[in-house]
């Protein structure tokens, strides 16, 4: 007899049937002559109570909190109100114990710092273990939603010798002596004689690359993991996240628009039918956390109503300049609520800013494009100002901006010409270039931030609550 997943178990009318579960104790309770344990092994946010009549002291003593068992029973109708069935056990046997006065997660409320310190253990509560599903679920979803329209899926390097975004915010990659590197003539750090033969570091984006692909396979999207140096410490940023970052010969920037609105509410409407059970459960726990919050900083919205809102609504499209317009003159702008006062046209917009557009001028998701080409990265195709930039960004409620992208400069001068405005070393670039040398054609992309959307999806807080294993500065245990 084989194994059966709780998950299935759950569903199952098929009551007096023998059947097999393993799984690790969530909690337990004793009484007279019965033992009742919560047992769960992941597939589902949901436990199954197995019924054990007569246990043993020793299986008693045994079977703590965190402890791993394997059940052989009869699946029955429960007496209880709370499940339909439950396991009247014949044989119990431990799989593993739980030193329960060692064991850090007992059944009651962890708070989501402690969580952090134990992350190789926090999968196990049911906040973590729905998070991770949905993450999963989110993950299939982005795959299935490219495959189906016809993408290929590229891999793209993560050690790389340029900087997508100019930032200079990497992590170097080398094999030299860091206490006693060889040096050259001028007496810097020669590179020759490292592994690559250069000074290579970790990927920014994988967008430079995924460009090369589009070029010959139309449409491409690259999913992998990306690196960012910058020392914050905010709930927003991560050392190491995951970017899903699709490139298009032949669109423009509405086509790329229209791309990022239909998978967004693709992947939203995936997670409300797919996640249902794991998303009841973090709706509800995101009710009883916003009543811990004084009322005005209160979102108005529970997690169900706020996916709900971004796949009901058409995504408001604006430009840059209106969008100044509408903030500068806000009343929210005029009282100075805004921690950065809007007080010129050319300035980058914060979340605050991304916020008050979505929640409170428009009421829906919201896409600006447009913005000054001095505050956005050299590949992003210019207007016929010359001022702004073909960019857009997607701002979601509580979120703020969730994807970046634009229609790329397709033109070889005006192209060379942004590079040098920037500094963005020509030579060291000429493979980017030869696609604009070779048969160009207009072309559009975006980067969706993975842990950005897994945070709006679970209406977790903290990036760092997202990822399994987060790495941040100062962190990169387990």
């Amino acid at each position: 007899m084989n194994r059966i997943k709780i998950i299935d178990l759950l569903k199952s009318t098929d009551f007096d049937k023998a059947v097999i579960v393993k799984g690790w104790i969530r909690n337990k309770r004793f009484s007279k002559n019965v033992a009742f344990i919560a047992l769960n092994d992941g597939s589902t946010i949901n436990n199954v109570q197995i019924v054990i009549n007569n246990p043993e002291d020793e299986l008693i003593s045994k079977c703590t909190v965190g402890a791993s068992l394997s059940v052989e029973g009869k699946w029955v109708q429960s007496q209880g109100s709370k499940q339909a069935g439950e396991v009247a056990a014949d044989k119990v046997e431990i799989l593993g114990l739980a030193d329960p006065d060692a064991y850090p997660l007992q059944p009651k409320k962890h708070s989501l710092e402690f969580l952090r310190e134990i992350a190789h253990l926090r999968f196990r509560t049911n906040t973590f273990g729905a998070i991770f599903r949905v993450r999963h679920a989110m993950a299939f979803a982005i795959h299935k939603f490219f495959n189906d329209k016809g993408f290929v899926y590229i891999n793209t390097p993560l050690i790389t010798a340029s900087d997508a975004e100019g930032a200079g915010a990497m992590f170097k990659v080398t094999t030299l002596d860091i206490d006693n590197p060889p040096r050259n003539e001028e007496g810097k750090v020669d590179y020759k004689q490292d592994f690559f033969g250069r000074d290579t570091k970790l990927t920014v984006s994988g967008q430079l690359e995924g460009e090369l692909a589009a070029t010959a396979l139309s449409e491409i999207y690259t999913f992998g993991p990306t690196f960012r140096a910058e020392v914050s410490n905010t709930t927003r940023h991560l050392a190491e996240f995951w970017m899903i970052e699709p490139e298009m010969a032949f669109y423009d920037i509405n086509d790329n628009m229209d791309l990022a609105e239909e998978m967004l509410k693709y992947l939203i409407k995936y997670a409300l039918d797919n996640c249902a059970s794991d998303l009841e459960f973090l709706n509800n726990r995101l009710i009883e956390e916003e009543k811990t919050k004084p009322v005005n900083e209160r979102s108005g919205m529970t997690l169900i109503e706020k996916l709900n809102f971004v796949i009901s609504n058409p995504f408001a499209r604006i430009n840059y300049t209106e969008a100044i317009d509408i903030l500068q003159n806000s009343n929210h702008n005029k009282k100075k609520k805004f921690k950065y006062p809007i007080d010129k046209w050319g300035i980058d917009l914060q979340s605050e800013h991304e916020r008050y557009l979505v929640e409170h001028h428009f009421k829906s998701p919201v896409i600006v494009t447009g913005y000054p080409k001095e505050i956005k990265a050299f590949y992003m195709k210019l207007n016929d100002d010359n001022k702004t930039v073909k960019a857009m960004d997607v701002l979601f409620p509580q979120i703020g901006e969730i994807i970046g992208g634009s229609e790329r400069e397709a033109d070889y001068n005006k192209l060379v010409t942004r590079m040098r405005e920037m500094g963005v070393p020509e030579k060291q670039m000429s493979w980017y270039l030869d696609t604009r040398r070779f048969g160009s054609v207009p072309h559009s992309g975006y980067g969706l931030g993975f842990e950005r959307l897994i945070l709006f999806v679970t209406g977790m807080s903290n990036i760092r609550d997202v990822i399994p294993f987060p790495r941040t500065p100062g962190n990169a245990e387990f």
